[in-house]
This record gives C-alpha cells, structure tokens and sequence, in this order.
C-alpha cells in the first residue's frame, strides 16, 4: 500500500454508463474503507474540520472506521450532518475538508467523501438510525422547503425536542436532490428517499403539494400556533442570456430538462412525462447543473456540447464531474459564447450563433473578462439549446410576506450567523438567502438557522 495515495474507488466503465442512468461511482467496500481509513495521521488541530461547513469530527469517524465500529463512525457523523450518504456522492469535498488535509501536503488527501458515503451506506443497509431527542419542548416550528437546507434545519431542530413540520410545493420531498441532481450522481430510491426517512424518524412530518404564498401565508403558519418559521425555499426561477431565438421551440432551461428528467422520470418508458432528448444538444454554461444537464442530454442519445465562455480553469464544476463528462465523450466547446439561436421556419432550433473568445484583464471577481476575437463567428449544429445559466428565487414568498426584506437579487435579507430575517420569529438560509450554491452550503445554513430558531424560542 502506498499511503501518499488515495485507495481507488470503482466506477462504471465510461462507455457503458453513458448509455444508462445507473450510478457512476461504485463507492468503496468493507476493505477499501478500512485501508483508506488507515492513511489518516490522526492530527492534533484537525484541519479538515474547519474546512467542513457541517464541521463534521472527521478524525472521529474515520478512526472508527479503522477500528471496524462503522455504527460508532455513523452517529458521529450524525451528530452534525442529517444528509451523510447525500455529501459523500456530491459535496465539494476536493475544495472544503480536503483541500485542507495534512496529508494532502506530501500526496493525495484522505478521500473523506468516499468514507462519508461509506459509512451512511453501511448504516441504511443495516438499518441504523439517527438519534433521536428523548422528549419534545411542545413547541412548533415551520420550514418552507424540503431541500437540503430546510432538511438539516428541520433534523436539528427535532434532536432539540422541537415539533417540526415541512411544508413542501412539489409532490415528492427533497427539493433539488430530487429534481434536480440526476440518478447516475445520486439516486433517489436508494440514497434520497432512505436520507429523508431518516429525517422523519426524527419526529419531522412533510407536508407536500403546499405552496407557501398561494396554499397559505407566512403569517397564516403564525396564526396556525406554529411558533418560528425558517424559509429554506431553495432559487428554482431559471435565467437566461437574452439573445435572439431564444424563445424558440427546443430552448429549456436546465431547471425544466433536469426536473422533466429525475423528479418526472422521464428516462424510463414505464413514465409518461414527454422530454425533447434532440439529437445534438448544446448546454450554455459551465457549472455542477450544466454538466448534470449535458451528461443527462448524453445518456438520452444525444451528441452533447459544453459551450462555456472562459477557459478549462475557470469552469465553476467540480473537477470530477468535468473529468466524468469529458471521459463519457461530451464536446467541450470552451471560450466560446452564444450570441443568437437560428430558427426554422416551423418555430424550431436549427443552430446557434457564437463567437470564439479569449481572456482578457480581471473583472470585479478577479476572474480574467472574456472578450470577442474578432472574426471568429460560426455556427454550432444543433437542435437543442439547454441554458444553464444559474438560478434566483421565487419571489412568491417574499411578495406575500410584511416585513420580509429582499435584496436587488430576490434574495431574502438573512443574518449569516443565525439565519434571522427581518422578519421577528422568521428565519431563512440557502439558495433563498445566497442565490444558487451548493448542497453543503445549504446545510450550514439550515444549521445556522436551527440555532437561530432555537435561541429566539428559548429566549421568549
């Protein structure tokens, strides 16, 4: 064993998975976990739990591992995280927990992530649980949404004793794990629906098919004597560049392609929801959802391209999902920006306009501007624009709440630190507060406001 080396983790082969929907990574087995686990240095100041937004004891769990106590290695994880087996298929952890593993200086990092998933795959396979709190407070807490963030904020808050309710707008519970996040990355029978069983072992109840702002107000949810309210809504309002053609028949948002696809099931014929595969496809963008969308595009039987206007190095993606896309044969079609959809006569995609581009000086990002080369026109052959641009929140909440402020973004106005609104006994956190950001992030934040929650209740 070489311990500067991370032990490798099993995956489909490229070619076959890019035709089927089935999960790409294969995870580590009861050796693998045990040898990987064995490579941490059980470091004094363990700094890859500051690097952990969760603050996960990783040193803990992985030092159960070794020892062979993975029931042990789970209720640590539990302790801070309600969606384990949900982060170690697609929480950043290249940036967060491992970039700052001491073991990474000299070779490759522990993989936390895989061993994170490990062990919450462990416990759902020998029906281990969460603990629970020993008694309720009697007090009731709303939360709006479903999705990772209002899910943590909810799980924490039943440990606390609190009676919880969600309030959930889709038919099924998850938010973006369910509609959002493609089987092959995390699917949802085996992974999501057993995360939010989870939840719900905890006292948490799920309502669906409520829309907070048309089936009931904020202020209704007071009136109902529920006691604090946390707004964990997620941003699902799509954007787009404005271009000409736009409108055009075969142009989606990936919003509506992804949620057509894993909430609807349309990848499987026993499923009547209709999706618009197209033959060649063109994804705008080059974030964690515009691969989600072209690798989704690729498996539907489409030749697929990534057209993104920086560079390989200014891809937001993570690392190992460009690396999937580009292994399954999607066309990277970098510097490179859209500038109009051509339409044929019946109202439908026949190709798109664009324009190469090269870096030029920093932005306010720091990013470097992307520019037009002059002269460097053409036309990409596709029938299928998929525009993955990013995503704002649905202003339904905020424009049917007093006193909740919003930013020029739609984003609700939230304290950091605890999640508090401007709204007394409303709180709020994720992509409703921050725009669209990761799993993790929303979690810290529905963490965040779980302890907002429950000092302004056990201070009133």
């Amino acid at each position: 064993m070489d311990v500067l080396k991370k032990t490798p983790v099993r995956e489909q082969d490229p070619a076959v998975r890019a035709t089927n929907f089935e999960e790409v990574c294969y995870g580590y087995n009861d050796e693998e976990a045990k040898l990987e686990a064995t490579r941490c240095i059980k470091c004094k100041n363990p700094r890859c739990v500051q690097g952990c937004p969760v603050k996960i004891n990783i040193p803990g769990f992985i030092a159960e591992v070794e020892n062979g106590n993975i029931e042990a290695a789970y209720q640590i994880i539990s302790e801070s995280s309600a969606l384990p087996a949900i982060c170690g298929r697609v929480c950043p952890q290249e940036t967060q927990c491992e970039s700052l593993c001491v073991r990474g200086i000299k070779g490759e990092a522990i993989s936390i992530g895989k061993l994170e998933r490990y062990v919450a795959d462990w416990a759902k396979a020998n029906n281990i649980l969460p603990k629970k709190a020993e008694t309720s407070n009697g007090k009731k807490v709303a939360v709006i949404g479903s999705g990772p963030a209002g899910l943590t904020c909810a799980g924490d808050l039943a440990k606390l004793g609190y009676d919880v309710t969600i309030f959930e707008a889709l038919h099924e519970p998850g938010g973006v794990l369910t509609y959002g996040i493609p089987e092959f990355r995390l699917p949802k029978e085996k992974v999501v629906a057993k995360e939010i069983e989870n939840v719900k072992s905890l006292g948490v109840k799920i309502e669906c098919n409520v829309v907070i702002g048309k089936s009931m107000t904020i202020d209704q949810l007071f009136e109902e004597g529920f006691e604090a309210v946390f707004i964990g809504s997620g941003a699902g309002l799509p954007k787009f560049m404005g271009i000409p053609g736009e409108n055009a028949n075969g142009v989606f948002s990936a919003n509506e392609y992804l949620t057509r696809n894993n909430l609807m099931k349309a990848f499987r014929e026993e499923f009547d929801t209709p999706i618009h595969a197209g033959s060649k496809v063109a994804v705008v963008g080059g974030g964690n959802v515009a691969m989600d969308a072209a690798r989704t595009a690729l498996r539907l039987g489409a030749k697929t391209y990534i057209v993104y206007r920086r560079s390989e190095e200014e891809l937001p993606a993570r690392a190992e999902e460009v690396h999937h896309a580009k292994e399954e044969g999607i066309n990277f079609q970098l510097l490179t920006n859209p500038t109009e959809i051509l339409v044929d006569e019946k109202g439908w995609v026949s190709g798109m306009k664009c324009v190469r581009m090269e870096l030029g000086e920093p932005d306010a990002s720091g990013r470097r501007r992307p520019v037009e080369v002059p002269g460097s026109e053409f036309v990409l052959d596709v029938d299928t624009v998929i525009m993955s641009l990013g995503t704002s929140p649905n202003p339904l909440i905020s424009s049917t709440t007093e006193g909740l402020e919003t930013n020029k973004w739609k984003c609700i106005v939230a304290e950091e630190s605890n999640g508090q609104t401007t709204k007394e006994g409303v709180y709020a956190g994720g992509d409703a507060v921050t725009g669209a950001a990761t799993v993790i992030l929303a979690m810290e934040a529905g963490k965040a406001g779980a302890r907002g929650i429950h000092e302004f209740l056990s201070n009133k």
